[in-house]
Order: structure tokens, then sequence, then C-alpha cells
């Protein structure tokens, strides 16, 4: 799950990590008085959208006068702004933050993830930070200084010194950079943080540390220890069918292809859109209905995937342990019988009760495509997307 920029920054703030003075607005005439509010004589004006690349993008603006903050926020809001993040697309600039004005004498960059491989939270600090950090860790690798955590001290003292030395900090502003990283390890361990990047960290002419950005991602099988995070959610960011998804507990993410996958179990589902790129085909979608998927949790995941208007075939693998492979059956029936199955089916089952589920699907009246193994299925998936994308291009009789 993601937040905002303002949101990332008022959770750092719990922890002691110091960001500007902000204030959220979701009009020009908020914006307006937020400037107003937080006086000073420069603000920046920025959009808020789940996306970097926002300042390449004209997304965010210095203002240096109460009518360029007008000016800047009604340009900006309700704009579509498009980044290497966002895709083609864009994203709909809804809400805006106005900050106060910094004295940035030094932008740097410091950020922390989730080494999978190493099995802790790596922190990744470089001296050169601002909008060409992906930049200089292409050219300049040896500039991005790292410091894997061992989970049972957490971030030391000596280690965040270390780092400030490295992006050359010294004196009060390495004091400073040291209580900064302390204080953002203590956000991302405690409010279970899968990524917290703060692009720029700014050194100001007066020796401080400032988070002059924030983006932080969250791990979602950990919300339910964070309400408060949960109430940050802006659904308006979000893929309407995934959130859709996520109202009937599926596991959904919509991908480029054309080859709908309805499969039960993470790692099968991986397997299945492997399968499927083997076989020369691409995967339109990830679903995973879970272990204990009703008929009409699979009734709503077909739904959700007919509603990708690139989809030319649907693949149905199913290994039937704690999902039996009836229910999976009657699911594929009750969908096919309440929505236009518009396109080709193909459906492997494999485990309990999978002659039951066999007979179902065969009685049902409906075309559907039978497969004995995961190759074999995906196969007739890929042929039969092919064979649907050649009778579109079919000229009419008449042509």
């Amino acid at each position: 799950m993601n937040v905002h920029e303002y949101q990332g920054k008022e959770i750092l703030r719990r922890f002691g990590v110091t960001t500007p003075r902000g204030i959220p607005c979701f009009s020009v005439d908020e914006a307006v008085q937020a400037a107003q509010d937080l006086g000073g004589k420069t603000w920046v004006v920025k959009a808020q959208i789940h996306a970097g690349g926002r300042g390449k993008a004209g997304g965010v603006k210095l203002a240096h006068s109460i009518d360029e903050v007008r000016e800047h926020a009604s340009k900006i809001l309700g704009m579509t702004l498009i980044t290497h993040q966002t895709g083609p697309e864009g994203r709909l600039v809804r809400r805006l933050l106005i900050e106060e004005g910094a004295d940035i004498r030094k932008e740097l960059y410091l950020g922390m993830v989730v080494d999978r491989a190493r099995q802790r939270v790596v922190l990744m600090a470089s001296s050169e930070g601002g909008m060409d950090i992906e930049d200089v860790a292409a050219r300049a690798p040896e500039k991005i200084h790292k410091v894997f955590i061992d989970p049972a001290t957490g971030l030391t003292a000596g280690e965040a010194d270390a780092i400030a030395r490295k992006i050359g900090l010294e004196g009060g502003a390495a004091a400073q950079a040291r209580a900064f990283m302390l204080g953002l390890y203590r956000a991302f361990d405690r409010s279970d943080a899968s990524l917290a990047e703060i692009n720029p960290m700014a050194l100001t002419g007066d020796d401080r540390i400032v988070a002059l950005d924030a983006k932080l991602n969250f791990d979602a099988n950990a919300l339910y220890r964070h309400p408060d995070i949960v109430a940050m959610r802006d659904l308006d960011e979000e893929d309407p069918v995934e959130v859709e998804a996520s109202k009937h507990d599926l596991a959904y993410i919509r991908l480029d292809g054309s080859i709908g996958c309805l499969v039960n179990g993470a790692g099968l589902a991986m397997a299945t859109m492997d399968a499927i790129l083997l076989s020369g085909g691409w995967p339109a979608n990830f679903l995973d209905v879970g272990g204990g998927a009703t008929a009409e949790k699979v009734s709503e995941a077909f739904k959700l995937m007919l509603r990708n208007p690139q989809l030319k075939a649907i693949l149905v693998n199913i290994f039937g342990g704690i999902m039996r492979c009836d229910v999976i059956a009657q699911g594929i029936v009750a969908a096919a019988r309440e929505v236009e199955l518009r396109v080709p089916l193909v459906v492997r089952m494999k485990g309990t009760n999978e002659e039951l589920g066999r007979k179902i699907l065969a009685e049902s009246g409906f075309p559907i495509i039978a497969a004995d193994n995961m190759i074999e299925a995906a196969d007739k998936a890929v042929a039969a997307a092919q064979d649907a994308n050649a009778a579109v291009d079919l000229p009419s009789a008449g042509a």
C-alpha cells in the first residue's frame, strides 16, 4: 500500500524525522489559505500522486508570492501528470501539498528497502540526491553507500555516523543526519514499511537535515496492525478493478497481456504466468483466488477479468488441495451463466474432486477447452488467444 507524500511525512514526524511545515489542500482557495497560514516569502506547490518524477513532469513549482501560489495551484490541480512511473495514461492530480520554502545547500539521498536476498533492511545513501538519482546509480554506483541492518540490533549510531561521513557530512550536520537515519529506521520498522525513500534529503543553510520529499510503501500483509495507515488509503490512486478485487479478498493485479489467469495459490499463479510466456503469450493479469474460495468468489474473479478490453482468452489452472476442483467448476459455470463469456476458456484441474469438477464443466453446455497439464493448458490458451486475434482481424464478407 502506498500513501501520499504529506501522509508519509506525517508518519515520519512521529518518529522524530524533520520535515518542512506543510498543509495538504484539495482546492486552489485552500492552497492560497495554506500559504498564508504558513507565512514566509516562498512556498512549494506539490502535486500529490502515487508516483515519482513529479518535478520533471511539472508537478512541483516554487512560488515567490501568494499570486504565484494561486497560479501554480490552478495549473497543477486537475492536470493529468505523466511521469516515468505513471505510464502514458498519467495520473489525475486531486490533491496538493503546500510547503514552506527551504534554504537548500545540498541535496542528498536516503532510502530503505527490504533486501530479500539478504533478508535484511538495507539503508542506501548518496551525496548525489535529487531528480537524477536513477542516473547516479547507473553511471556511478560507487556513490551509492549501503548498510545491511542487523534485525537484532537495528540501525546503530555507529553505522549511521559512517554513512553520514561517506556522503560528506561533518560536525553538527553529521549529528543531525544520525538522528534522522535512526528516526527513519524506527519509522520503517514499526510501521511495517517495505520502502522508505527520502529524495531529496536536504542539508540546509543552517546545517539542518530535512526530508524535502518522502515516499513510503507498506507491507499489505501487516496492515491489520496499522488501522491509522489503512485510513490513509486513497482509492482514487489505485486501479478500480484491483480495488474491487480487494473487496472480495482476491489478489488481482492487471498486466499488459491478453490471456487472463485464474489460479489458486500465488506460487502456482506465478508458474502459470511463466508457462504462458514460454508458450509465446502474455498474461493479462495475476489472479489468486486463494485456498478457501467459494463459487461466488470464483464468479467475481471472472467478472473482474472480463472487464479488461484486451482479454482474448482465459486460463484456469487449479490444484485441488484445500480448494476443491468441483467448487471451482461451479464458480466457472455460474460466472459463464451470469456474464457474457465472449472469450475462449481453457481449464486445467488436478487434485481433490477433479473428476467431479470436469464432469460439472462437461455438462455445463459451455465450450470449455480441457487440458491435462500446465504446459498443454498454456499452449491451448495462447492458441485460442491467437485465433481470437485472427478473427478480429478478418475482413468482413463485403470488404
